[in-house]
C-alpha cells in the first residue's frame, strides 16, 4: 500500500467529515517528513518504525484519529482522550476547531516520531 492508495481510498470516502480527514492527513503528512501512511484496517494509517495512528472512517460526528500508542507519548497532549492502556484518540468536529488543534496534533506526530528514533 502506498500514499496513492490512500489518494484512492480518500477519492471513495463518503463522509461527512472527509474535509476534516483530508486537512488532518495533510497536517500529519507535513509535520516529520518521516511519516508514512497505507491503508490498514480498511483506513488511512499513518506510520513510522510502527503504527502510528489510524483514522476511524465510520464516525459522522467528528473525525477520530486513534494513536496506537498514544499513552506513551511523551509531552502534554490535553487533546488526547482515554483512559485505556495504550491507545488514545484525537477528535475535532469541523475545520475551525482543527486549526485550534494542529499545531497539538502535529507535535504529538513529532513526539511518536522522535520516541521510536531514541
Amino acid at each position: 500500500m502506498s500514499r496513492e492508495d490512500v489518494g484512492d481510498w480518500m477519492a471513495r470516502y463518503d463522509n461527512p467529515m472527509k474535509p476534516v480527514v483530508a486537512e488532518m492527513r495533510r497536517l500529519i503528512l507535513d509535520a516529520d517528513n518521516r511519516i508514512e501512511e497505507t491503508i490498514k484496517w480498511q483506513a488511512p494509517t499513518f506510520t513510522y518504525k510502527g503504527n502510528m495512528a489510524s483514522f476511524f472512517p465510520r464516525a459522522k460526528k467528528h473525525a477520530s484519529l486513534m494513536f496506537h500508542k498514544g499513552a506513551v507519548f511523551e509531552g502534554d497532549f490535553p487533546n488526547l482522550e482515554g483512559g485505556g492502556k495504550e491507545a488514545r484518540s484525537f477528535k475535532v468536529a469541523d475545520l475551525k476547531e482543527l486549526k485550534n488543534k494542529a499545531e497539538e496534533l502535529q507535535s504529538i506526530c513529532i513526539a511518536w516520531c522522535d520516541q521510536q528514533d531514541q
